[in-house]
């Protein structure tokens, strides 16, 4: 809530108006009367979906990935989010670009493909990343410590 999501959109939208070759996708929060409801990835290529929606009940039925009040919809997830890094991973050399992955937090972590997809995004594409991660708190995660402490990452803290 500190306006991480808010100062990516910016940033891809100075960087789109230069015409700097840029994908990946955002979260965005979903309200309804007032109340934050859930969160949606969307795609710079417009696509969108739900990332999690708040539980009716607390009892888990099924296989329910929660995070607090909120059940992940992790197909819906891997469906928008892995062919675009899958994109990313593949494109020729010459297609440097910019990748942006907002964010990689706890909700986006159940999903195994979307952890080796980010791995893979930031060995071996040739794409820049913008990418947003929580401050510690709590339980470290672990892609999300692996990726602070790369040498080849500069962390900025939003507050």
């Amino acid at each position: 809530g500190v306006g991480k999501t808010t100062l990516i959109q910016k940033v891809t939208q100075a960087l789109k108006s230069s015409g700097i070759p840029i994908d990946g996708f955002y979260t965005e929060e979903v309200r309804e009367g007032g109340r934050r409801t859930g969160f949606d990835v969307v795609t710079l290529s417009g696509k969108r979906g739900p990332l999690s929606r708040v539980s009716s009940d607390s009892s888990t039925s099924r296989r329910e990935y929660r995070v607090g009040q909120y059940v992940v919809d992790l197909v819906s997830f891997e469906q928008l989010v892995l062919p675009m890094l899958r994109n990313v991973n593949h494109g020729s050399d010459a297609e440097k670009k910019i990748c942006v992955i907002d964010e990689i937090g706890k909700m986006e972590l159940f999903s195994q493909a979307f952890i080796q997809a980010v791995r893979q995004t930031l060995t071996g594409s040739g794409a820049v990343v913008l990418g947003t991660i929580p401050i510690p708190k709590g339980k470290p995660l672990d892609l999300v410590e692996e990726i602070r402490s790369r040498k080849d990452v500069q962390v900025f803290n939003v507050s």
